[in-house]
């Protein structure tokens, strides 16, 4: 008999015939002559009720425990409980797997996120953590049909490199080199010479650098992989290992730039509410719920839906970096000293509270601040006209503040070479990088979508530990 998905089975009417469902039971309970199960199987939020009388062994029954998995044959019928509208008689139940009920560490009651990270090869099973990941493929999905859609290639950028993009250091070597016996040169240093790409190879911390490449040939291309930065923070916006979305487009400046990333984010935004209803509704209200029990002044004014609403309803607000200085200056928790981290002089490099009061306060919808100080901004920006300030910009959304940033690329050769040479990125390693610009160089522009900090927005979540199936971060790489 051919299996049918729950998802499937609640939204289809009573049956005449048999069907087939498998699953994992979440819960079992009942008397003498009838125990209720109820079954889940990751295609749906919601569980199914199995109606299991007497005409089912006793013997099964005493072997179906929360977290076993089990094959039932049964014919759908209108329920006669309240909470759903169909439920399964079951007819005969054969058990798949068995859970020790003693050792089974999801029982039917609320765990703490910080309890389900150290069973994170279960937390799949739980409603929150199901949710949580059905709209991560629901937004890996749309994220290729939209480029798609706009006519980019999807370019698959090395995942390691020999250089660094940004500049920062913060990078994981690859090597097979002895680690007992480590070569070294007459220097003492290690000589990576005798590794296996023969230089020192770290795992990429983004894939622009390559995709511009592309993007200088093919006109639209886009990169969606895994990225690594080996920096030593245990926040709850920081991975070791986490995935970038990364457009980049000849012949554009950075207007276009903005007009592409709002674009996307809008269609991200309206493709979750159209597509991912049920697993939204759920995680609205366990943020509400939350939020309950978090100071006033620390909760968040929009629900979960609403701020995705947000996004979707509203024209993202611009201003450049010196008009956004001049609000935060002036700004009343500025003057008061509310800040954490007070503006004073031009040329700081904005935090968090400070994109949330743009975006929450002042402007009341999303926003993005273009041309910042080159001095906080990387060597691969165009500069602007007055030497201090570079065509970069960062898009900035309520709750999370920056989820994009972006820039115009430096196409002139003399600019970005001088660009190099103050920020001490090495024109050895980047030969290929400038030899780009001799060729037939031309404006072009991208930016970066951290995917985690997407769904972050998305599912309401509030660790980018839990958007994530098995997180990297110092000291964890368990499963």
């Amino acid at each position: 008999m051919t299996r049918i998905e729950v998802k499937e089975a609640l939204s289809t009417s009573v049956a005449n015939g048999l069907v087939n469902l498998k699953g994992w039971v979440r819960t079992k309970r009942g008397s003498k002559n009838v125990s209720f199960i109820a079954l889940n199987d990751g295609s749906t939020l919601s569980n199914i009720q199995i109606v299991a009388e007497q005409n089912i062994s006793e013997d099964i029954l005493k072997l179906i425990n929360t977290g076993s998995s089990i094959s039932v044959i049964g014919k759908l019928v209108q329920s006669k409980g309240s909470g759903q509208a169909i439920e399964l008689l079951a007819e005969s139940i054969d058990l798949i797997g068995v859970a020790d009920p003693d050792e089974y560490p999801l029982q039917p009651k609320k765990h703490s996120l910080e309890f389900l990270r150290e069973k994170a090869h279960l937390r799949f099973r739980t409603n929150t953590f199901g949710a949580v990941f059905r709209i991560r493929h629901a937004m890996t999905f749309a994220i290729h049909n939209f480029f798609n859609s706009k006519g980019f290639s999807n370019i698959h950028t090395p995942i390691i490199t020999g250089s660094d993009c940004e500049g920062a250091g913060e990078m994981f070597t690859v090597s097979t080199l002895d680690k007992v016996n480590t070569p070294l040169t007459a220097n003492g240093d290690v000589d990576y010479s005798k590794d296996f790409f023969g230089k020192e190879t770290n795992l990429t911390v983004s894939g622009q650098l390559e995709a511009e490449m592309a993007a200088l040939a093919l006109g639209k291309v886009y990169t969606f992989g895994p990225t690594f930065r080996a920096e030593n923070s245990n926040t709850s916006r920081h991975l070791a290992e986490f995935w970038m979305i990364e457009p980049e487009v000849a012949f554009a400046d950075l207007d276009e730039n903005m007009n592409l990333a709002q674009d996307m984010l809008q269609y991200l935004c309206s493709y979750a509410l159209n597509n991912c209803k049920d697993d939204l509704v759920f995680l609205d209200k366990r943020l509400q719920e939350e939020e309950r029990h978090k100071k006033k002044e620390e909760r968040q004014e929009m629900g979960l839906i609403d701020k995705l609403k947000f996004v979707v309803d509203n024209d993202f607000e611009r201003i450049t970096y010196t008009e956004a200085y001049d609000i935060l200056r002036n700004s009343k928790p500025n003057k008061k000293k509310k800040f954490k981290y007070p503006i004073d002089e031009w040329g700081a490099d904005f935090q968090s509270e400070h994109e949330r009061y743009l975006v929450e306060k002042k402007f009341k919808k999303p926003v993005i601040i273009s041309d910042y100080p080159k001095d906080i901004k990387a060597f691969y920006m165009r500069m602007n006209d007055d030497g201090k300030t570079v065509r970069a910009m960062d898009v900035l959304f309520p709750g999370i503040g920056e989820i994009i940033g972006g820039s115009q690329r430096e196409e002139r050769t003399d600019l970005l070479k001088q660009r190099m040479k103050e920020m001490d990125i090495s024109e050895k390693e980047l030969w290929w990088y400038i030899d780009s610009r001799k060729f037939g160089t031309v404006p072009h522009s991208g930016y970066g979508l951290g995917f985690e900090r997407l769904i972050l927005f998305v599912t309401g979540m509030s660790n980018i530990r839990d958007v994530i199936p098995f997180p990297r971060t110092p000291k964890n790489a368990d499963f």
